[in-house]
């Protein structure tokens, strides 16, 4: 089985498709084959035009899905679409995060609580959703993109690092209770990757990464990707409950 066909018949929801990982996440899915739920928090003609493009490419649906994550209600109003169109889930990615850096003691609660929403809540809200429709299919796989942040113990990065750590805790508990299933729930865990999230973090978080990876490097969004297809696929039929430190060796 090539790359190219490693996803054939699969539809997959994808959240932060705008930027970043995202946009590679759902190149690459296209690419392997799948049809893709694209979500974004806001309406963009550039981004359908990107989406509709990667769509006659590969001869796959890529849809346009916009709702805000820090919203519940907007969440529900979303995953409520998808059940009115008919649209089943073979692939749920939980992706998109927003970053927060600065120490405890200038972090606000309400920064806390913005960052818990996106990087844990929301996935959480939408994980609830997707595995009710992958335990009727008894079948399915769910992609968490963590971060070494929530593993290692970086200076700066309470909410953030905090927020990730709960994800991938999440991902273990949820593959142990999904497995009877057949429905496999993995993590990725990626150093810094080379995003406009990176940019705005500036040279010295760059450098930091430098400093610590063997591979003198940052990551690169198809990497991140490529993994990610990879789980997503029955090659990784046996792989349940890890999270995949993608780090260049830290």
């Amino acid at each position: 089985m090539s790359s190219s066909s490693l996803l054939v018949g699969k539809t997959a929801l994808i959240t932060g498709a705008a930027a970043g990982i995202g946009a590679q996440l759902v190149e690459s899915f296209a690419a392997a084959g799948a049809h893709v739920v694209a979500c974004v928090r806001a309406q963009s003609d550039s981004l359908q035009e990107y989406f509709d493009s990667l769509a006659f490419t590969h001869k796959v649906q890529v849809r346009m899905l916009c709702f805000d994550l820090m919203y519940e209600e907007n969440i529900k109003q979303a995953l409520r679409s998808l059940h009115d169109g008919n649209i089943h889930i073979d692939v749920l990615v939980n992706n998109a995060g927003v970053m927060s850096s600065s120490l405890l003691g200038m972090t606000s609660i309400e920064s806390f609580r913005a960052v818990f929403q996106v990087n844990f809540f929301a996935p959480v809200q939408i994980s609830q959703y997707v595995a009710k429709l992958m335990t009727r299919q008894r079948h399915g796989a769910i992609i968490n993109i963590g971060s070494i942040a929530g593993l290692d113990n970086f200076a700066g990065y309470s909410a953030y690092g905090s927020s990730k750590a709960a994800l991938m805790q999440f991902t273990r508990i949820l593959a142990n209770e999904l497995a009877p299933f057949d429905i496999r729930v993995n993590a990725i865990a990626p150093a810094l990757v080379d995003t406009p999230m990176a940019k705005r973090m500036g040279l010295k978080a760059v450098d930091g990464i430098f400093s610590r990876s063997a591979i003198k490097r940052i990551t690169k969004p198809k990497e991140i990707a490529d993994i990610a297809v990879f789980l997503a696929s029955d090659k990784a039929s046996f792989i349940n409950g890890q999270t995949i430190r993608a780090d260049g060796g830290m």
